[in-house]
């Protein structure tokens, strides 16, 4: 890890094999690998040992999922839309983050998709609201995909190019504030503490 890279964990919120959550994040994930000095830790919670609230701690999926977006410069959080909100997935994972949660000060770009027509927009809402709520810097222009299901074929590629551009605007989104707002923050206190001149 290069110290001065710029570090960006991904998180699905889903555990469905094939998601097109997992799709449309793949996309996202694609855009920040273009990118210089951009390293990406992409974090699956299927893979993840994560405890439920009020289980016993120190799994070591939660302490794996906690140091990944503890040492990450911005966020992206992708979930499907279920029952008019966000994932179960998806809230276990904040859950897992601890309070006072490792998303405070953060900046987390939010990423929704559904199945249908007026896509994750209630989902979203109320993602950025929890996210808020733990004291993360939710970004505007979250991207919410509707008909998700004839925006993606089998083998993950979109059929839409305007649809694949807001995708990928997730991106460009995140790393736009970290470039205007972190950085420039992480240089002036380095000058100040004489790291760097």
């Amino acid at each position: 890890m290069k110290p001065d890279a710029i570090r960006i964990a991904t998180i699905v919120g889903t555990v469905r094999p094939g998601s097109y959550t997992s799709k449309a994040l793949a996309l996202v994930i694609d855009e920040l690998h273009k990118k210089p000095g951009v390293e990406v830790k992409s974090l699956d919670p299927a893979t993840m040992d994560l405890p439920f609230p009020g289980q016993a701690k120190g799994a070591a999926g939660a302490d794996e999922l906690r140091t990944a977006v503890a040492g990450a410069t911005g966020i992206v959080l992708a979930t499907p839309e279920y029952h008019g909100s966000f994932s179960a997935v998806t809230k276990l994972v904040i859950e897992n983050l601890g309070f006072p949660s490792v998303l405070a000060g953060k900046p987390v770009a939010l990423l929704g998709v559904a199945g249908g027509q007026i896509g994750a927009i209630k989902s979203l809402e109320q993602l950025r609201g929890v996210c808020s709520h733990v004291g993360a810097l939710v970004l505007p222009m979250s991207v919410s995909v509707a008909n998700v299901r004839a925006s993606f074929d089998a083998q993950g590629r979109c059929l839409d190019d305007k649809v694949e551009a807001r995708i990928r605007g997730v991106a460009t989104v995140l790393l736009d504030y970290i470039h205007d707002h972190v950085c420039p923050k992480l240089t002036l206190e380095r000058m100040v503490r004489g790291e760097a001149a």
